[in-house]
């Protein structure tokens, strides 16, 4: 029954505590000194290994996602703005429209009431007559 020595064991613990301790120090500067969303990127990288060309490739289809949709966002409001131009030109070309046949039924209105005036006179006059 032989026991295993003590020694042996002892220096692949101490080795082990070494790491654990250094690995611990490195989080912690990590921490300290990147963001939270950067300390994730940082560890999926390390978990990865390859990580940084599907980042890069991630990054390329984000950036030409986001040009697709500033572009499309870019179109779709020219096309606002567009109508919108539109709509005033119309309302502008209504309204005067409008305000010419008031000016001309204002015209009218004036008239009548003129006619109406010499009527009421021609009429008081007959009457004074009879």
């Amino acid at each position: 029954m032989e026991r295993p020595s003590l020694e042996f064991n002892l220096p692949d613990t101490h080795e082990e505590g070494k790491l654990y301790v250094v690995d611990s120090l490195n989080n912690l500067n990590k921490l300290n000194v990147c963001p939270a969303e950067s300390q994730h990127s940082l560890d999926e990288e390390e978990n990865t290994g390859g990580a940084g060309e599907s980042m890069a490739g991630s990054n390329t289809r984000n950036q030409c996602l986001f040009f697709i949709t500033f572009i499309l966002t870019l179109i779709i409001s020219l096309a606002l703005v567009s109508f919108v131009i539109f709509l005033i030109f119309q309302t502008r070309n209504e309204v005067d429209q409008i305000s010419s046949r008031l000016l001309s039924e204002k015209k009218n209105i004036e008239e009548l009431k003129k006619l109406n005036n010499i009527i009421l006179k021609h009429l008081n006059q007959s009457r004074i007559k009879e």
